[in-house]
């Protein structure tokens, strides 16, 4: 009987999910409800996890069928103790032979660039940078969540807006297209009801304000173009930092990849981004594929299942 591996990679905006046969074909793909993990909330990313892997096996005509490796690839697992709490919180569900958690940040380093070298940048409703070095050693920079870093990420991103905005609307800034853009995707009419949206809007509603600061400096708007330029300055600090400490310094050619729904390559703050690496890390080589960090995690299940 073919063995069933998924791979699952759970962000803070959405959960993808790709279920594969043993020799790494695809056989389903499914997407649900966010599961990034939350200090103290690991059952219900457990949960949220669960429903997509059901999902993707349902997709693929598989339900009923349990797999021989889920390899569940989470933001806000890069430290052993939320890794633990959600292994742990994953046991009781059964959701195969054998279940392994990783940070995001480790699977999409998987589908980006194998067992070699290279810094992947995750830029999404949160940022992370994570790198392996020719020598094989590991790095990680940024991912410290939405209260201490998350620097360039959607979180910060929307919280910079509302700044940008609540300043505007006082006069310690010039006038800005952000101030009906954010009010209109926050869904609110007057700059006031805006502090009692963002208290309740947690760092996922925060981010989807960034579609709102995009489009504003992409048609010029100052103020909304230094928010951008802003973003992309630290997430290139945190490719820079990895290049000097896996790469000896940033001259030195280091293999770059880019993965999150902010990094798009169509999106405005990753042609930033590009063009900033350029000269802060010049030793980049960037490479243009796509990464699929639920690939990545089915990579990593066949590797398990190859040392069964």
């Amino acid at each position: 009987m073919t063995r069933i591996v998924v791979g699952v990679d759970g962000g803070g905006s959405r959960t993808r999910v790709i279920v594969a046969d043993e020799h790494g074909a695809e056989l389903a793909r499914a997407e649900g409800e966010p599961s990034a993990m939350k200090l103290g909330d690991a059952n219900r990313s457990a949960t949220a996890v669960a429903a997509v892997v059901a999902d993707g096996l349902r997709a693929a005509g598989l339900s009923g069928t349990l797999p021989s490796v889920v390899c569940v690839g989470i933001s806000g697992a890069g430290r052993e103790p939320d890794r633990q709490a959600l292994v742990q919180a994953l046991a009781p569900l059964h959701l195969a032979d054998d279940v392994i958690v990783h940070a995001d940040a480790t699977i999409a380093l998987d589908d980006a660039f194998g067992d070699g070298p290279g810094i992947v940048l995750i830029a999404g409703t949160g940022s992370v940078a994570f790198g392996r070095g020719p020598t094989g050693t590991y790095g990680r920079c940024g991912g410290w969540g939405p209260v201490c870093g998350d620097e360039g990420g959607g979180t910060w991103i929307g919280r910079r807006a509302l700044s940008v905005v609540t300043a505007s609307a006082d006069g310690r800034e010039p006038q800005t297209a952000l101030l009906g853009a954010v009010l209109t995707a926050a869904q609110v009419t007057t700059v006031h009801e805006l502090i009692r949206w963002a208290a309740g809007a947690g760092p996922t509603g925060l981010a989807t304000l960034v579609p709102a600061v995009l489009q504003c400096a992409e048609s010029g708007d100052l103020r909304a173009n230094a928010v951008v330029s802003f973003a992309a300055e630290e997430l290139v600090l945190h490719v820079r930092t990895l290049a000097r400490r896996l790469f000896t310094d940033e001259r030195a050619a280091a293999p770059v990849a880019f993965a999150g729904g902010l990094l798009d390559r169509r999106s405005l703050l990753r042609a930033r981004v590009e063009h900033r690496l350029k000269s802060a890390v010049p030793g980049a080589v960037l490479d243009p594929r796509d990464v699929v960090p639920a690939r990545g995690a089915v990579r990593n299940a066949l590797r398990v299942l190859a040392a069964q």
